[in-house]
């Protein structure tokens, strides 16, 4: 069966072109141009990855992405950002509200083609049974996809737990911004190293017990980060 997607866009056009696009490379593609319908949508359809604007004309994309991510049912949904605004605030809260990645207005389709099949790929896991990572109180199990802390289960976004893999294999090594970007998401992009950060600030709130002096993802000032 073909993976499904749901484009929420407000802007008609586009949400068609991206459909387009989506269908000629083999997935299932819907729209919802409005918050309301996209709730709708996501809750009957369960779709394998949603591509939402930030700016629709009923509910900002930003509650839409935190009701998803608060609701167990629909939190480990991938999400894929679309703004037009050139502030990086946005940008910033929805990576820290869990989205997967962000794509800028205007923009090539075909890229948001390639973004849709790196995050499914880093969705659905390793193609072949993987060992477990361990680190102290810390387990991912590369194969089922699940991240234990103390033996309880941690809900991890697919980009979320694809970065701490790769720093759970590398212990000690400082990585860039740009080499976590490469290496642990799968392809390059101008800029979006930077959003790196928001995403390691998710994993502190959800593995450290104390976010604020992370004993496990040390800052390399300068660097990046590592895993002590």
């Amino acid at each position: 069966m073909p993976q499904t997607i749901l484009v929420v866009d407000d802007d008609r056009e586009i949400a068609r072109l991206v459909r387009a696009y989506l269908e000629q490379a083999g997935f299932r593609a819907s729209c919802a141009n409005d918050g309301a319908s996209a709730l709708r949508a996501v809750r009957s359809e369960r779709p394998d990855l949603l591509i939402l604007d930030l700016m629709l004309p009923d509910r900002d994309g930003l509650d839409i992405a935190r009701a998803l991510r608060a609701d167990p049912a629909t939190s480990t949904i991938p999400i894929i950002m679309l703004t037009a605004r050139v502030d990086d605030t946005d940008r910033i809260v929805g990576l820290e509200l869990g989205a997967d990645d962000y794509i800028t207005k205007p923009f090539n389709p075909r890229e948001v083609v390639a973004r849709v099949r790196a995050v499914l790929r880093r969705a659905s896991g390793p193609t072949t049974p993987a060992p477990r990572l361990q680190h102290g109180e810390l387990t991912l199990d590369l194969d089922a996809h699940r991240a234990m802390v103390a033996g309880t289960e941690v809900e991890l976004t697919p980009t979320e737990f694809d970065l701490l893999a790769l720093l759970l294999r590398n212990p000690g090594h400082a990585f860039t911004r740009t080499e976590l970007v490469e290496q642990g998401l799968g392809y390059a992009h101008a800029g979006l190293d930077r959003t790196v950060d928001s995403h390691i600030k998710n994993l502190r709130k959800k593995i450290e017990r104390d976010p604020s002096a992370p004993p496990l993802i040390e800052t390399v000032y300068g660097v990046g980060y590592r895993l002590r």
